[in-house]
């Protein structure tokens, strides 16, 4: 690394960076101490797991239907459940209508998008039913104008799309926390815009406390969404309508995190795609670290796993990542290194046809040609 380069600590950074180094993390199957991929993935899935200190939520909890429709060629159902902590947690449910007999299933995972007050709501419509103005401009912004969760239902699979921890029905109540910590705006806000842009400001502000409080009760934000995740993917699995041999997940950003992380260390996830969200932790480390949440964190993990290392602890099962040439949130030749360590994990793994990177012109983004690609991937190997 050139000590000249500029990093988010500044004269620091190189010796920073140099605490990492250039050579390839101890649990990487790129690294020449593995042979075997079986050996590796069952010692680093485990150091994984110890790193992101995940919480144990107990049995899968029973789940509700709190409303089910059918429109636009689509069947939706409204579900919840109840974790050992917080609000309820709600998802979305689509399947084609008029399907029978078990069909492949994709947990879809919303994006973070500095929008917290919402979560599947963002990537997924009730058919048949009206679109807010805010959903529409999201969509617009990030999707190509689609709900993807729905497109995807519409080709013959059951798509379940699940709040994540504090967002949407996961969120946490501003009102709830000391007071010198709460957002005046928030509590003095009269109508439901006004109400959803002061809680987003907030909660985007307050993600180090949270960041810092979990730690201080011996996990990590990452082992909270992993956890959650599991249990919607259990949620998935157990439907008469799901074939449980034939799961994938997928999303963008912050579901692409979310994506990355609930594939390594779930084999029942035979199919994944990481969209805008495939980088180095060198790359956080010296200029992106300021573009991103504090979900992305693991203590320790850097030493012995690259970000893209994680992704790849599913070889010799199928990924795919799928590259914004010009996203702002990464560099892009940081972004090629990471396209480079996956390609390279999956050849020594025997499996290059199973992992496919693709570039895409445009920022960050998971639009219609990005989205086309990733249903292409689903529909081949599921």
């Amino acid at each position: 690394m050139q000590q000249s380069r500029l990093s988010n600590l500044g004269t620091y950074g190189h010796w920073a960076a140099s605490l990492i180094g250039d050579d390839i993390p101890s649990y990487a199957f790129r690294h020449p101490r593995w042979t075997t991929v079986e050996q590796w993935r069952e010692v680093a899935r485990l150091r994984f797991l110890e790193r992101i200190a995940g919480p144990d939520l107990g049995a899968v909890p029973v789940v509700n239907v709190d409303d089910c429709g059918e429109a636009d060629g689509l069947v939706y159902e409204v579900l919840s459940w109840q974790l050992p902590a917080g609000p309820r947690t709600e998802a979305v449910l689509l399947k084609p209508a008029g399907s029978s007999g078990r069909l492949p299933g994709v947990v879809a995972l919303h994006d973070h998008g500095s929008f917290k007050y919402a979560g599947w709501r963002k990537i997924a419509h009730l058919p048949g039913q009206p679109v807010e103005e805010w959903q529409r401009a999201f969509t617009r912004h990030y999707y190509g104008g689609v709900a993807w969760a729905n497109e995807l239902a519409r080709r013959g699979f059951v798509v379940l799309a699940p709040d994540a921890f504090l967002f949407g029905s996961r969120r946490l109540d501003p009102r709830t926390v000391p007071p010198s910590l709460r957002s005046a705006e928030f509590e003095s806000a009269t109508d439901e815009p006004a109400r959803r842009e002061a809680y987003n400001v907030w909660a985007g502000s307050y993600e180090h406390v949270i960041s810092k409080a979990l730690l201080c009760a011996g996990t990590t934000w990452p082992g909270v969404f992993v956890a959650e995740d599991r249990i919607a993917l259990e949620v998935l699995v157990q439907r008469p309508d799901v074939d449980p041999g034939r799961i994938g997940c997928g999303g963008l950003s912050g579901g692409g995190l979310r994506t990355v992380f609930l594939s390594a260390v779930e084999p029942r996830v035979r199919c994944a795609v990481c969209a805008g969200m495939m980088f180095t932790w060198r790359d956080l480390l010296h200029t992106k670290a300021s573009n991103h949440t504090w979900m992305c964190y693991v203590p320790l993990l850097p030493r012995e796993l690259d970000y893209p290392d994680v992704f790849a602890l599913r070889a010799p099962l199928p990924a795919l990542s799928l590259f914004n040439s010009d996203d702002e949130l990464f560099t892009l030749s940081e972004m090629q290194r990471a396209h480079e360590m996956l390609r390279v994990t999956y050849s020594k793994a025997g499996a290059s046809q199973r992992y496919d990177g693709h570039f895409f012109p445009g920022a960050h983004k998971f639009d219609l040609p990005m989205q086309r690609e990733a249903f292409a991937w689903f529909e081949r190997w599921l």
